[in-house]
């Protein structure tokens, strides 16, 4: 056990991430992370003829995975001066339409610049008319497996986007053998054997009960789409960390590592994180704090809970229901808030005092007395997850004056998305889903004050992950069970994760306070998202209009026409 060293990959929304780890302890030998040349897609197709792509859109290049692939193995092999001859696994949750032999159809010359025949990342939105109508027909019928996912249904789901590619671009839908999950695309690409994971079936892919929804129900959502998953998703599905089978001789070479190693099952990249931060005790909720965020939380019993983004048997360790929830944007929203808000003098400044501008901006609100700043926000720049599940919601700041200040509005960014967990966290506790530990991992975990702020409004004690790779080393920990070296990712877990235990209390003189700013996000949550007021809605479509004749103006000045989005 102490020489046996395990890689584990995760492929996230920017970048991959490889590290080594050694199988009896956890311990990090080497790691390497690598930006996606293309990036995610989302106003023009970059890796084509460069066209513009309508709102909403969120596309990648395959090719991207695999070159960061070769990058990040061999860099990471480099860094850790070891052989990790034992296991590898890989994560990601993401659509690829491909031909019978693993071939993205984007990769073909007659699709090349057809952004339908690409890959939609998590948080392409432009199925959302599928997602909607998937939904009204489920409640129409009464078909059960809806209340698994809260009685709504995400247009990030893979249904909704093989409908839109259907419904949008045919040609790419009946030339298209298989629609799977990036993390299932990896896998395959890995071992020569196409396989589902259970728990990315159950989450993305509508698999309930040994079953997906039936012929009928799918019929009548859309005729040609009757045998999707007969005729175009039709692998066996595994359970979390069975082995798919070994790599490749092709792949070996490309990857310098030995040819037949065990590749595990893939994962979703967000619950791989509780495994590493030893969170797979029923109560324990996994945070994972990045672009977005992802609320994992084992539990002994089945419970059907209103909003949340789906709930499936084993779905994060074998032996609980595995129930998620998430938000679209959190780090994003900081990001964009940054990009586009900030005057350059706060930039001069951060750069003379050798910080980030995010520690400056942290910095200058950190002093504020609760709700000094006048202001709630609405987190949802990127539409809603968790618990709306309406991709047609945008952000909102109120309270605004001509003395608010860039340092008022971070915070209140801030604080909106503590408020969104706290409305995912209580949706929860009300459906008798035990919370007992918030376990926070990913890259805002480094930012202090904002964890301190998120235990405050979420009134629950948080622990810290101290991996420095949580994804992918989540993914080693599933590795090791892949290759037989522990008898269950529990006991995995407990041996190769790591986390700092309750190191944020709540502070109940603040967590009063922000209980009263609490209700005002509720009631402007409830009023915007619930029907009270369907201006986003309006705003996006009169949007989407404009956009629309822009694109009809550009292609009649050209003299040709566009693809039909």
């Amino acid at each position: 056990m102490n020489n046996s060293y395990l890689m584990g990959l995760d492929f996230g929304t920017l970048s991959g991430r490889a590290v080594i780890v050694r199988a009896s302890d956890g311990a990090e030998m080497g790691t390497a992370v690598h930006e996606y040349p293309h990036g995610v897609m989302d106003r023009t197709l970059s890796a084509a003829d460069g066209r513009k792509l309508p709102p909403d859109f969120a596309l990648q290049d395959p090719a991207d995975y695999l070159g960061t692939l070769e990058v990040i193995v061999h860099k990471a092999v480099e860094d850790a001066g070891v052989d990790p001859g034992r296991g590898l696994d890989v994560t990601s949750a993401t659509v690829v339409a491909a031909t019978r032999n693993g071939t993205p159809l984007c990769q073909l010359p007659e699709f090349r610049n057809e952004p339908h025949a690409w890959v939609k990342l998590w948080k392409h939105h432009g199925a959302q008319d599928q997602a909607d109508r998937i939904v009204k027909l489920a409640q129409e019928r009464r078909e059960p497996w809806l209340a698994r996912y809260g009685g709504i249904l995400s247009s990030e789901m893979l249904m909704p986007k093989v409908l839109e590619t259907l419904e949008r671009a045919p040609q790419v839908y009946r030339a298209t053998d298989v629609f799977c999950n990036a993390l299932d695309w990896l896998t395959w690409r890995l071992t020569g054997v196409l396989t589902f994971s259970a728990g990315d079936s159950g989450y993305k892919r509508m698999y309930q009960d040994g079953k997906y929804p039936s012929r009928d129900y799918l019929m009548n959502l859309n005729r040609e789409f009757a045998d999707v998953f007969a005729e175009k998703m039709n692998a066996p599905v595994l359970s979390l960390g069975a082995r798919v089978g070994g790599l490749t001789p092709e792949f070996a070479e490309r990857l310098g590592l030995p040819a037949g190693i065990a590749v595990a099952s893939g994962n979703i990249d967000a619950h791989v994180t509780a495994a590493a931060v030893q969170a797979v005790e029923n109560g324990q909720m996994t945070a994972i704090m990045g672009t977005s965020a992802c609320y994992v939380v084992p539990g002994p019993q089945l419970k059907e809970v209103p909003g949340m983004f789906g709930v499936v048997d084993g779905g994060i360790v074998n032996g609980s229901w595995g129930f998620e929830a998430g938000q679209t944007a959190v780090g994003d929203i900081f990001a964009w808030f940054i990009d586009n808000c900030v005057p350059g003098s706060y930039f001069g400044e951060a750069e003379r005092r050798g910080i980030s501008i995010h520690d400056l901006l942290t910095e200058k609100c950190a002093g504020q007395e609760v709700g000094a700043h006048g202001l709630i926000a609405l987190d949802w720049h990127n539409g809603n997850r968790s618990v709306l599940a309406d991709a047609n919601l945008s952000g909102i700041i109120l309270g605004q004056t001509l003395t608010t200040t860039p340092e008022d509005q971070y915070r209140a960014l801030l604080e909106a998305t503590a408020f969104g967990a706290r409305t995912i966290i209580e949706s929860f506790r009300k459906s008798n889903v035990e919370i007992n530990e918030l376990v926070m991992a990913g890259g805002l975990t480094r930012n202090t004050f904002f964890m301190q702020l998120f235990c405050d409004i979420c009134r629950v004690p948080l622990s810290v992950g101290t991996v420095k790779q949580p994804g992918s080393h989540g993914s080693a920990v599933f590795a090791a069970v892949a290759a037989g070296l522990y008898p269950d990712v529990k006991a995995a877990s407990a041996a190769m994760g790591a986390k700092e235990e309750g190191i944020y209390q709540v502070n109940e003189e603040r967590a009063a306070q922000y209980d009263t700013l609490y209700a005002e996000y509720a009631r402007l949550h409830d009023y915007f998202g619930r029907g009270g007021n369907q201006v986003m809605h309006r705003l996006k479509e009169i949007r989407r209009q404009a956009l629309l004749r822009a694109r009809e103006s550009t292609s009649a000045v050209n003299g040709g026409s566009g693809a039909h989005l």
